[in-house]
């Protein structure tokens, strides 16, 4: 039933290339296209009223307007992704905050994030997953605002991870010591996402 709510664009080829054949995680084929998959209709949400937060077992607490988050430390960020749906894109290149640089000067005792996103969607990940370098709040790709169909105005991204773990339409992470999991891990997909672990669903 969930696939009657997923929207997907990819008219794509498969395509194998031995000289990145060691960048491909089992099971995976290159692209050059952007696939477009989601769970119901795309958010659009207005700029002047966005905001992104950083509650739960957080001390403080943290908001930011869209001109404060913007104003911040950001990467440009070029990395592999690949889908759960088993496409790679290669030598993607994103610009965004860190979630080091966000959750600079928060005390917590949590061991998982809850990432909140408009539409009501959410995918949990270990807070190791998020710090030390591996994670970024993305509001540009390929040197463009991130368009609203991949997320924008900003994403959560976390390449390592087969990219449902990288929310669209981000708000905010919800800090917490007990693992929770989110929308497409409560239907049945891995809780952790490794692709190189071909961890796609429950029991892979």
């Amino acid at each position: 039933m969930v696939q009657e709510f997923v929207s997907r664009g990819f008219r794509g080829r498969r395509r194998k290339d031995p000289a990145v054949a060691d960048r491909l995680p089992p099971g995976q084929y290159l692209t050059r296209d952007f696939p477009v998959l989601s769970a119901g209709p795309t958010p659009r949400p207005v700029l002047a009223t966005w905001d992104f937060m950083i509650t739960g077992e957080a001390e403080p607490s943290q908001r930011w307007t869209w001109d404060e988050f913007r104003a911040l430390p950001s990467e440009t960020v070029t990395t592999d992704i690949h889908c759960v749906t088993k496409w790679s894109k290669l030598d993607t290149v994103w610009e965004g905050v860190s979630l080091d640089t966000l959750l600079d000067g928060i005390e917590t005792s949590a061991d998982y994030i809850v990432a909140r996103c408009d539409g009501d969607y959410t995918t949990n990940l270990p807070l190791a997953e998020v710090t030390g370098g591996k994670a970024w709040i993305a509001f540009a790709y390929d040197g463009e605002p991130l368009e609203p169909v991949h997320g924008g105005p900003a994403r959560l991204l976390v390449p390592h991870l087969y990219f449902w773990k990288s929310a669209k339409w981000v708000r905010g992470l919800v800090l917490t010591s007990d693992d929770r999991p989110g929308f497409w891990e409560r239907l049945g997909y891995h809780n952790f996402g490794d692709p190189w672990r071909e961890q796609r669903y429950w029991g892979d």
